[in-house]
């Protein structure tokens, strides 16, 4: 009887984020990432290109978005300025992704772009 081969493919990791208000989906949302993104806070390690999959809960809608994301983004542990461990996470180009940039950018209407301090910028 022979053994099946080992294959080392590791399952993408799940992030997980609830934003309770439009000042924190303001400062964790990145527009400058082609297809959209936001920053998670996360003590765990990852890399830039790391595959996750999220899950993003926006106020007072109780449906967890899904949606498969990409790491862009790193600010390690003791980062200048005070800025939050975590990952940046650029939203897929599939049709989910574009929902939840939509999704976004409907409730941020007005404040993309203004000169108030993110967790990234």
């Amino acid at each position: 009887m022979s053994e099946l081969p080992k294959t080392n493919v590791a399952r993408p990791s799940v992030l997980s984020l609830s934003i309770n208000s439009k000042s924190a989906l303001y400062a964790a949302y990145m527009p400058f990432v082609a297809n959209g993104g936001i920053f998670i806070p996360t003590p765990k390690h990852y890399v830039l290109g790391d595959e996750v999959f999220m899950l993003l809960q926006l106020m007072d809608d109780p449906t967890k978005h899904p949606v498969a994301a990409t790491v862009v983004w790193v600010t390690p542990n003791g980062a200048q300025g005070g800025k939050a461990q975590g990952v940046g996470l650029q939203f897929s180009s599939d049709d989910a992704g574009k929902a939840l940039r939509g999704r976004i950018e409907t409730i941020l209407a007005g404040l993309v772009g203004s000169n108030r301090p993110t967790h990234t910028l």
